[in-house]
C-alpha cells in the first residue's frame, strides 16, 4: 500500500472517530470532535489535521442543528483548522530548537487552546456579539482543554 493510500485511510478513520466524538456533547454543539483531529495532526501533519478539524466541527454542528447559525459554524470550522496549524507548528518550532518534547507538546496545547477559545470566539463575535461570545468561554474552555490533552 502506498503512502498516499495510507494517509487517506488514516484520514477516513480520524473523520469517523470525529463523528463518534461529535455525538459526545458537552453543551449544544460543543463536543469531543476535535480530539481525533489533534491526533491526526500529530500523525499525518498539519494539512490533514486542519481538514479533519474543519470537517469534524461541521459534523458536530450539523448533528446539533447548527445552533447559533450556519455562518458562525463555518467561521468556527476555519478556526478549528487554524487551531490544528498552530498546534502543529508550535510543537515543530519547539522540537526544532531541541526543546524537551513534553514541554513542546504542552506549549502546543496552550497555543491550541488560545486559538480555539479566545481567538475563535473573537472571530465569531461579529455574528452574535461580544457578550454572547464571552458567555461561551465557561463551556468552551474545559472542552478545548480536554480535547487537546
Amino acid at each position: 500500500m502506498n503512502t498516499r493510500t495510507k494517509q487517506l485511510v488514516y484520514a477516513a478513520l480520524f473523520i469517523a472517530l470525529a463523528f463518534v466524538g461529535a455525538n459526545i456533547k458537552i453543551m449544544g454543539s460543543i463536543a469531543f470532535d476535535s480530539l481525533p483531529a489533534f491526533v491526526a495532526t500529530l500523525v499525518l501533519g498539519w494539512g490533514w489535521g486542519a481538514v479533519i478539524a474543519f470537517i469534524a466541527h461541521l459534523l458536530t454542528a450539523a448533528l446539533s442543528g447548527f445552533p447559533l447559525t450556519l455562518p458562525a459554524h463555518i467561521i468556527t470550522a476555519f478556526m478549528m483548522a487554524a487551531t490544528m496549524i498552530a498546534f502543529y507548528f508550535t510543537i515543530k518550532f519547539c522540537a526544532d530548537r531541541n526543546m524537551n518534547l513534553i514541554l513542546a507538546y504542552v506549549l502546543g496545547c496552550v497555543a491550541a487552546v488560545i486559538f480555539n477559545v479566545p481567538l475563535g470566539l473573537l472571530a465569531t463575535a461579529p455574528i452574535f456579539t461580544l457578550p454572547v461570545a464571552l458567555g461561551l468561554i465557561p463551556a468552551l474552555l474545559p472542552a478545548a482543554i480536554l480535547n487537546v490533552v
